[in-house]
């Protein structure tokens, strides 16, 4: 383990630091390490809890706005004797890290973007905006090759099919990320994308040949690894084929995920392609790790098989109590430990956690400032991608084409408690600013909120005159946001109630234009409409842009790429 090499480079001082803070640490401090908390609660006695008794290594935190967690963070670094690693899911920009945080753009924005600018910006802002409330790791780029269109875990947060603009774009996006003092967590190695499942739910299988594996996943990882990534995090993805390569007698109920995996972390990731950095697991909650063995074992069974660093405790108490257990009973070896631990404190000494100030809370006001709004407005602007326009529909002018009905699907409500989706109104004003008269009825979720009862569903299923519908309007806007993941293994369009009069009747009777303000994939659920584009985010700034691009105001400058097709040739009519 060269502390001096790849990716760390460390200096004598740096090198020091991490021997001597080695040297002084208890059993308890260095299995602590071990662990990144998912921080909900910010108090100070919690936080004084994790540091002082559970002595994490790492953190990531939900919710809070950026004042509360400016001030959990600068907690944790005050009261931690080991400066703790600062985690966000900087994917798309600052909104990754905070609620307040600019979502600038997807991955697949980035994708279908003709240049690199678009994701340099992306990842200028995730950096600024994470780093004003201390986060030094950015869980990204999601280095993923899409190759199957059902895929929507990945869909729009991979940078598509292709492994060259795969790499390019994540190279880009490391490189901005490295300016601001911010290490990368490519994932989810050993790849995701290649199937439709969800490994929230299962464990993923990544089944390609090895051929093909190396061909494009494996030749990702390799550049990113020469391009001194620093961590790499580990999905709850199989990969029988690269699995059988080291261990050709392996049985398949012995396939094991990348987390459980020895041939793929040790054989493959630190042996073929060179990975010195810190392996960090995906979250440990998840079913493709959790139905693969009991908790006792495969807490300390993911460091045996060459993991550095676990994401989230389910109590802590018990994950510490198992990682002992293992040192004792000779499961897990203290050399594996201090290997882990070595890692670890490599990456904070790479970053100078230990003599890093912590941000001023002044610096709070780059969050969601003008300046990054108008770097969201201008990727919007550059990735909205007109799909197809076979009828010659597009420009519309509101002038001749004034009355508009929009059919806007969204995806259904967490509960009664949760908020119906902005972007409708957002499109509303958007269109009627640009001169569209805009009708705009409720669906199911919005017509049982306001008056609760058996009825609404027969009310969404009443029947339109067609003659008057055509009497009525110009034209038809049916806009698809549909989101979400560890619900179900993939998202497709679904309508707010069956045999609603959201189901595509009125295609042939008045020019339609669709939109996903999401997933790239929803031609296959919808190959009847003729003009079709994806805008990728229901946001302010995209959802100005895309009325724009409609009305003629701005040219479409996005590219799609062949997934958007779904393997149909009734999607391209």
């Amino acid at each position: 383990m060269d502390l001096t090499g790849r990716p760390f480079y460390l200096d004598k001082d740096q090198l020091a630091w991490v021997e001597n803070t080695l040297a002084s640490m208890s059993e308890d401090e260095k299995i602590g390490q071990l662990f990144i908390n998912l921080t909900i609660r910010r108090n100070p006695e919690t936080i004084d809890r994790l540091v002082n008794r559970y002595h994490i290594g790492g953190v990531r935190w939900q919710g809070g706005t950026k004042e509360e967690v400016w001030l959990q963070n600068r907690l944790f670094q005050e009261k931690s004797r080991i400066p703790v690693l600062i985690a966000a899911n900087c994917e798309a920009g600052g909104n990754g890290a905070l609620s307040e945080g600019t979502l600038v753009a997807t991955g697949a924005a980035c994708a279908a973007a003709p240049d690199e600018e678009t994701i340099r910006d992306m990842a200028y802002v995730g950096a600024e905006e994470a780093g004003t409330v201390g986060c030094n790791v950015s869980f990204a780029p999601v280095c993923d090759v899409v190759s199957n269109w059902r895929n929507t875990i990945v869909n729009t947060r991979a940078y598509g099919n292709d492994p060259e603009q795969i790499i390019k774009l994540s190279r880009t996006y490391m490189a901005e990320m490295k300016k601001h003092g911010i290490a990368c967590a490519a994932k989810h190695f050993p790849g995701d994308g290649s199937e439709e499942r969800d490994q929230h739910l299962i464990m993923g299988c990544n089944d390609l040949s090895a051929e093909d594996w190396e061909a494009s996943y494996g030749k990702v990882y390799r550049a990113l690894i020469e391009d001194d990534l620093e961590c790499v995090m580990a999905g709850h993805i199989c990969q029988p084929a690269m699995s059988r390569k080291y261990r050709p007698h392996l049985k398949d109920e012995e396939i094991m995920p990348a987390t459980l995996a020895p041939e793929l972390l040790q054989d493959l990731l630190r042996g073929e392609l060179g990975f010195n950095g810190v392996i960090i697991t995906d979250a440990t909650h998840m079913a493709g790790l959790e139905a693969k063995a009991r908790r006792r074992d495969f807490i300390p069974g993911v460091i045996a098989a060459g993991v550095d660093m676990i994401l989230f405790f389910n109590d802590p108490d018990e994950d510490i109590q198992y990682i002992r257990q293992a040192l004792r009973d000779g499961r897990l070896k203290p050399e594996r430990l201090d290997e882990a631990v070595t890692r670890i404190l490599a990456l904070k000494a790479s970053l100078r956690l230990y003599e890093r100030p912590f941000p001023e809370e002044s610096a709070l006001s780059k969050v969601g400032c003008e300046a990054h709004r108008m770097m969201a407005e201008k990727a919007a602007d550059a990735s909205i991608t007109l799909v197809k326009d076979t009828q010659n529909l597009l420009p519309v002018d509101p002038e001749k084409m004034k009355r508009v009905f929009l059919i806007y699907l969204q995806q259904a409500p967490a509960g009664s408690s949760a908020g119906l989706d902005a972007g409708k109104q957002r499109l509303i004003r958007a269109l009627t600013d640009a001169g569209f008269s805009v009708d705009a009825p409720d669906d199911f979720y919005e017509r049982d909120r306001k008056h609760p009862g058996p009825f609404n569903r027969f009310q969404m299923m009443e029947s339109i005159s067609r003659e008057e519908f055509r009497q009525k309007y110009d034209l038809v806007i049916f806009a698809v946001n549909m989101d979400g993941y560890a619900q179900t293994n993939n998202v497709r369009l679904s309508y707010s109630s069956g045999h609603s009069f959201e189901i595509p009747w009125f295609v042939p009777e008045v020019p339609t234009l669709a939109v996903s303000l999401n997933y790239t994939n929803h031609l296959y659920d919808v190959p009847m409409m003729k003009t079709f584009i994806n805008a990728y985010s229901s946001t302010e700034p995209y959802i100005r842009k895309l009325v724009d691009k409609i009305t003629g105001k701005s040219p479409f400058k996005g590219t799609a790429n062949e997934l958007v097709w779904c393997g149909r040739w009734d999607t391209r009519l």
